[in-house]
């Protein structure tokens, strides 16, 4: 298998992929970058591809997804809330 190759991927991985670098252009990251920020942290969170047979797959442990939630509640935190008049 060539280096960057996505086939050992599954359909579930790929879209979630291409979600995580969705959000990252949003933000303002160059495509190339949010590609691979999307790429890492599926690796980081499946342990790279999970076609390798019926009952093989492993447990994703989600570590990023927690992270990021709690990264965004601390930044929030510290702002003061908007009154209407």
């Amino acid at each position: 298998m060539a280096r960057g190759d996505k086939s050992a991927y599954t359909d579930k991985q790929k879209r979630k992929a291409e979600y995580i670098a969705d959000g990252y252009r949003r933000r303002g990251t160059s495509a190339k970058t949010a590609k691979a920020r999307g790429w890492a942290t599926v690796n980081k969170e499946s342990g790279g591809g999970n076609k390798s047979g019926s009952g093989r797959g492993k447990a994703e442990s989600h570590a990023s997804s927690s992270k990021g939630g709690r990264v965004a509640a601390k930044r929030s935190s510290g702002r003061k809330r908007r009154t209407m008049h």
